[in-house]
């Protein structure tokens, strides 16, 4: 299975009830355009059933520098750039935007679980791609940065929610507004990734970690992942009530119960 817009350069590979995406730009450090999100908002569309585990990956020395250089031309011509956006009506910048982060949101879906593979630079918003992953497994010499509000601007792609839940609320304000780097041990640490590796041994960690997610009966690991996601916004006794209707799906299930 291939991404159906080349131009995004965004590729992808199946291994059974793994799909791989890769940004396949690495000669500019898989910087992204508006073609990229729209490649991926269309792997997301695609996925079947089947699929259980999404890793998501830069080719090359990085995960992702961010944004496209070109981008960033306040030209109102320039298509999707900065200054297009500016000339453009309120309510269709936020529309387009929208658009941009349907790219990203459904990296956290029921029924799959998301790997980001971050080595090098995961810049803007390439930091926020692998954000929008359930998990981080970084390469030794990886690097998070925020720098949007340097900039001038806002992370929009999904970022700031899913950095909130990762960090808490204090250190996701000083990695935004300082725009920063995050070293992959200081990712570690705040809980930004889930592990740091020799780069050399980053394939065999993730290997090992969907080896691990894939164990379990995959009714139970959706019904546990969909837990934990609501956990995070849920209510005490919402979130009470929800463990308590799972474990009857599950109980029924394992009874031979429809």
């Amino acid at each position: 299975m291939t991404a159906p817009d080349p131009q995004g350069w965004v590729r992808t590979s199946r291994d059974g009830a793994v799909l791989t995406v890769t940004l396949d730009r690495a000669d500019q450090l898989n910087a992204q355009t508006p073609e990229t999100w729209s490649a991926l908002q269309q792997v997301g569309e695609s996925l079947d059933d089947e699929v259980r585990v999404v890793l998501v990956r830069g080719a090359g020395r990085a995960f992702s520098a961010g944004l496209d250089r070109s981008l960033f031309s306040t030209a109102p011509d320039q298509a999707g750039g900065l200054g297009e956006l500016a000339a453009m009506s309120a309510e269709d910048t936020q529309e387009r935007i929208r658009g941009y982060q349907a790219g990203f949101r459904w990296l956290r879906r029921p029924g799959i679980v998301s790997i980001a593979v971050v080595q090098g630079h995961a810049i803007g918003a390439g930091a926020q791609l692998a954000l929008a992953c359930d998990l981080r497994v970084c390469g030794e010499q990886a690097s998070f940065r925020l720098p949007e509000a340097v900039l001038g601007l806002v992370p929009d792609l999904t970022g700031t929610s899913t950095l909130v839940e990762a960090v808490g609320y204090s250190r996701a304000l000083e990695m935004c507004l300082t725009g920063r780097p995050v070293p992959a041990a200081e990712a570690v640490a705040v809980g930004l990734a889930l592990a740091v590796v020799p780069t050399e041994e980053l394939d065999a960690k993730v290997a090992q970690l969907v080896a691990a997610v894939l164990a379990p009966d995959v009714d139970a690991s959706r019904e546990t992942a969909a837990l934990v996601r609501s956990a995070v916004r849920n209510d005490p006794d919402t979130q009470d009530a929800a463990e308590r209707a799972a474990q009857v799906r599950r109980l029924h299930a394992l009874a031979g119960r429809s």
